[in-house]
């Protein structure tokens, strides 16, 4: 079962620190506006990269919508991390800082 954050706890999160937010959308969504520090890894190269999120750290996975960032809490949890969230209503719910590329 995959918990979720509302995006103004995540963005509490996010300011102090205490989470890594992984983006799982495309590259042109990501580049047209992430949460500052987000690493960017889509949905469908995260498998292969997972070595890259720490199991250590609280993990916050959000997308455009909340979607695709579900389906990547559940495959993190499937593999092992134990504090993981997904950010509910994703970056359309988002109103914290913007960062582009």
């Amino acid at each position: 079962m995959v918990r979720h954050l509302s995006p103004e706890r995540v963005e509490a999160l996010a300011r102090s620190g205490q989470a890594v937010i992984v983006d799982v959308r495309e590259a042109s969504e990501y580049r047209a506006g992430h949460i500052p520090r987000a690493k960017h890894i889509s949905l469908g190269q995260l498998v292969h990269r997972l070595k890259e999120v720490p199991k250590d750290k609280t993990v916050v996975v959000v997308c455009r919508s909340g979607s695709r960032s579900g389906k990547a809490a559940e495959l993190l949890a499937e593999a092992g991390f134990r504090n993981v969230f997904n950010m509910s209503g994703g970056m359309q719910k988002w109103s914290g800082p913007v960062q582009t590329v």
